[in-house]
């Protein structure tokens, strides 16, 4: 992309007041909405593989606190207070990818239909109908799975806050064997959230292989 695209683009990220004006300049750079489609798609998939990795260090966080005997507790609340913070963050990166892949599916969907009308040719209109009914269909199939990997961060992210919020206002050992309670259940809430992860980024995977073959 030479300067003056980038600088078409930074000026619509900059001023954008609708979507249309968003897609717009990104043509004139052009990457069309199926690209864009193919790049947030991507971006999902690392989002949620980050958040694996980060929901997997708070649950080695937790871990070690509840199984250290004579933990310091304000360190131990300042620990899990961190990893609670990064997971949350992490998660809220994914939710964002998701509503972006969302947009501008919507939009791509929108454009397909009203190009369909444009064909003269039976044949091309069929084909090109097909194509959009089949390409729609993955696409939902995916986002399903994208929406519940996201839902599945949140017993998680309930169950740190709790623990977190506990903690802080109980630096005793009664609140140390309080959380010696909750890791099983975390660890398993932990386990269905990757599951689901690696569903949807399987998901994402086939999409993108089917989008750019």
């Amino acid at each position: 992309m030479n300067l003056g695209r980038v600088a078409i683009v930074a000026a619509c990220l900059a001023t954008t007041a609708c979507s249309s004006t968003y897609y717009n300049a990104w043509e004139k750079a052009g990457y069309h909405k199926r690209d864009i489609l193919v790049s947030r798609v991507e971006n999902t998939r690392d989002a949620q593989q980050d958040a694996q990795e980060e929901f997997k260090d708070a649950l080695e966080q937790f871990g070690s606190i509840v199984e250290i005997e004579n933990t310091d507790l304000k360190q131990a609340y300042d620990r899990l207070n961190g990893e609670y913070e990064d997971s949350t963050e992490a998660a809220e990166e994914v939710s964002d990818r998701i509503d972006k892949v969302e947009a501008v599916a919507k939009a791509l969907f929108k454009e397909w239909e009203q190009e369909i009308e444009q064909y003269t040719k039976p044949e091309f209109k069929r084909t090109s109908t097909r194509q959009l009914k089949e390409t729609r269909s993955k696409y939902n199939e995916m986002l399903v799975s994208m929406r519940r990997s996201e839902e599945s961060m949140t017993p998680v992210l309930n169950t740190f806050r709790d623990n977190v919020l506990f903690l802080k206002h109980n630096l005793n050992a009664q609140a140390i064997g309080s959380l010696k309670g909750e890791f099983a259940s975390l660890k398993s809430d932990i386990a269905v959230l990757i599951e689901q992860m690696n569903r949807s980024i399987a998901e994402s995977d086939r999409f993108i292989a089917e989008l750019s073959g």
